[in-house]
């Protein structure tokens, strides 16, 4: 096929996502199966060639930028304080359910070398970030259980990988080395940690001194897999590097980017993602005719791989299962011990993070690149892709009914979040002292009358206001409900002069800007 015909299959693909997510949408299904289903229906095709995927490209393209973003948005105290929780997900579920596969597989398929029953492990271990952000956009959990998926969801990758390559290595070797693999582990670890902080570092020395809004967010969008590349030609854990970088650059964010930058890049960056992240569970259903096709007759999946496939599924799910609830026994043992930094999940809260292990583009993908050489491989391929469909498809699709039913509590013991009244209402009192600095004269005189009143009264509300809290907000929503509407009538007239031909183009977009930038303020103020 060549590259214009390539280029239209992408094209069409990035449609038929469009479509099968509005679908998904207007019938209150999880996009993520939706996608999934789609995209393997579509594979069938009659005439549309198979998708051949080269797991290095998977990786390298889409594994950057959703780590990214997701450590972007990371609130950097509550992953701090649940360190312990994550690391116990992130390292100790994934290598416990390697374990766990390992055993299963080998007393299935006697014959299979250790090091290979342990590669299948570390391929089916790790909980995906992408299928967890799917899913965690759809569901409301409390704040700890929130903070934990999600710090597992972006440092589970780098232990996952970091086994499958020690064990590929072993089968193709004949040896393997325990110390040499535990050494080597914490070098990748701090070598990303290291170069991950590097770039960060870089990013906001650079944007300090681009003063180009459209260079900056060039800038910014380049830093995932800068990272991630820079991390692995270092032979360092690329995946530590890029949440390394984007815990960074999210914190500094705040004082780099001015309004219009984060403005426009937020809105390019949440494209980028929904594409790329879209794009990932297609492929993962376009990929199954590559598979069959590979097996050559779907019978032999039924009458050979059917037993030893459903049983490394449930041991995954089951293994997920007993580490957790295993770890939540011994955190409240220690708890009734009396050290009081340890705070069980308790059973509701434990039930609901076993069931959310989905799987995803990064199991696939490191399916699809065990070599040749590797014995089993078609197995391990059929289960690694069963693993993502019942994860994804069942797990994935009753998580928000499994939370309804458990019905998980707030953490109490945590520290409180700060109150918003009183955070805008210091944020108002700030902005009035520098207007009250800027409003006068060297003689001390007012120069700017209405300004100085419009943020004295904006300062002064809150304590002015005399009813609940609930009714404050009501007022505010209607107040911003008609400078709103007041924007879209703006917005009409600009419309109908424009079209009767008695302004021109550039006027039209400079004054339509204004309103947007109103019209943004007045949506977030009434937030």
């Amino acid at each position: 096929m060549h590259a214009a015909a390539q280029f239209e299959l992408i094209i069409a693909m990035f449609l038929v996502i469009v479509g099968l997510h509005y679908i998904a949408r207007r019938l209150s299904l999880p996009p993520a199966a939706a996608l999934i289903v789609g995209g393997g229906a579509v594979a069938f095709i009659p005439g549309l060639p198979a998708v051949a995927i080269d797991p290095e490209l998977v990786l390298v393209l889409f594994l950057p930028p959703l780590l990214m973003d997701g450590a972007w948005f990371t609130a950097i105290a509550p992953f701090r304080r649940h360190m312990a929780g994550i690391l116990s997900l992130a390292i100790g579920a994934v290598f416990f359910t390697t374990g766990i596969v390992a055993v299963v597989t080998k007393m299935l398929l006697p014959a299979l070398p250790w090091a290979a029953c342990v590669a299948l492990g570390a391929i089916l271990s790790p909980p995906d970030a992408v299928s967890a952000r799917a899913v965690l956009q759809r569901v409301r959990l409390p704040r700890r259980l929130s903070t934990l998926l999600q710090g597992e969801s972006l440092l589970n990758d780098a232990a996952g990988l970091v086994l499958f390559r020690f064990a590929v290595a072993a089968v193709l070797a004949g040896t393997f080395s325990l110390g040499a693999a535990t050494g080597t582990f914490f070098l990748l670890v701090v070598g990303g940690i290291a170069v991950g902080a590097g770039i960060g570092a870089l990013w906001v020395l650079l944007l300090r001194r681009l003063g180009d809004d459209t260079l900056m967010i060039a800038v910014t969008m380049l830093v995932c897999w800068s990272a991630y590349i820079t991390g692995e030609l270092l032979h360092v854990s690329g995946v530590i590097a890029v949440v390394t970088a984007g815990l960074t650059c999210g914190w500094f964010q705040h004082v780099v980017f001015s309004a219009s930058v984060r403005i426009r890049a937020l809105a390019f960056w949440q494209v980028l993602v929904f594409l790329l992240e879209a794009a990932v569970f297609t492929l993962i259903g376009l990929s199954l005719r590559g598979i069959l096709d590979r097996i050559g007759d779907p019978t032999r999946i039924i009458d050979t791989m059917a037993m030893p496939v459903a049983a490394i599924v449930a041991a995954v799910i089951v293994a997920r299962f007993l580490w957790i609830f295993a770890a939540d026994a011994v955190v409240a043992l220690l708890r009734r011990m009396g050290w009081a930094p340890a705070r069980p999940l308790g059973g509701r809260a434990a039930l609901v993070m076993s069931w959310a292990g989905m799987r995803g583009v990064v199991t696939l993908a490191v399916a699809l690149s065990l070599p040749e050489a590797m014995p089993e491989r078609d197995l391990m391929l059929v289960t690694a892709f069963s693993v993502i469909l019942v994860t994804v498809l069942v797990q994935g699709t009753s998580l928000g009914w499994v939370i309804k039913r458990a019905g998980p509590k707030e953490d109490r013991t945590a520290p409180p979040p700060l109150d918003l009244q009183a955070a805008e209402h210091a944020m108002f009192r700030a902005q009035l002292s520098a207007v009250e600095r800027e409003a006068h004269d060297a003689g001390g005189e007012v120069i700017h009358p209405q300004l100085l009143r419009r943020y004295r009264t904006r300062a002064t509300a809150g304590e002015a206001f005399d009813g609940t809290a609930e009714e404050r907000n009501q007022a505010i929503a209607s107040h911003f409900d008609v400078i709103i509407a007041a924007v879209e009538a703006g917005r009409a007239e600009l419309v109908r002069l424009h079209r009767a031909g008695q302004i021109d183009d550039e006027t039209l977009h400079d004054l339509e800007h204004d309103l947007d930038l109103e019209e943004l303020g007045a949506v977030a103020a009434k937030g």
